[in-house]
């Protein structure tokens, strides 16, 4: 039987190659395909934290002693600080949370390194904050949790695919 097939697409191969699929097929095609953006690049994120973690270092190193801001400055900018920390805390709380709910552990281990490496700045940049706080180390601190909380919306992001194939093959599949 699958040399009379083999025989029959041997023999007939210049009529199954004559005709190509019309545009509405390859539009359908199209359409299928999964979309992506620039936003959802990991390799652009990771490039973020890198960049991050190198202007937090310089910042570390750099400033000087004696030319802080004033005492009232300092408070002032601990107090934004405290607030937008104590929002965005919440937020990366109730991601991971969801994330953990939904899955017995983080199985994307590039997930995990590049969300423990952004914590591990976030915790360098907080002690700089308590020591001598500056606007840019405010910046950066919110940068971090911005980038962690657009980390953990990626990875919402795979987990809620991952579930609507495994419901798409589940229903062909019946």
């Amino acid at each position: 039987m699958k040399d009379s097939l083999k025989n029959f697409s041997d023999n007939n191969r210049a009529e199954f190659d004559n005709r190509a699929p019309s545009e509405k097929v390859w539009k359908g095609i199209e359409a299928e395909l999964p979309r992506t953006s620039l936003w959802n690049n990991i390799t652009l994120w990771r490039a973020a934290a890198i960049v991050l973690f190198g202007i937090s270092g310089w910042l570390f190193f750099a400033e000087k002693p004696g030319t802080g801001p004033s005492r009232q400055e300092t408070a002032q900018l601990q107090g934004e600080f405290s607030s937008l920390e104590k929002f965005y805390t919440e937020q990366i709380a109730e991601k991971v949370e969801w994330i953990s709910d939904t899955r017995d552990t983080f199985e994307d281990d590039r997930f995990t390194q590049d969300f423990k490496k952004l914590d591990a700045m976030y915790q360098v940049l907080r002690e700089q904050m308590k020591t001598n706080p500056t606007e840019q180390v405010k910046d950066a601190l919110v940068l971090n949790m911005l980038v962690r909380i657009d980390l953990l919306n990626q990875q919402i992001h795979k987990l809620e695919e991952s579930k609507r194939a495994a419901r798409a093959d589940k229903n062909a599949a019946i």
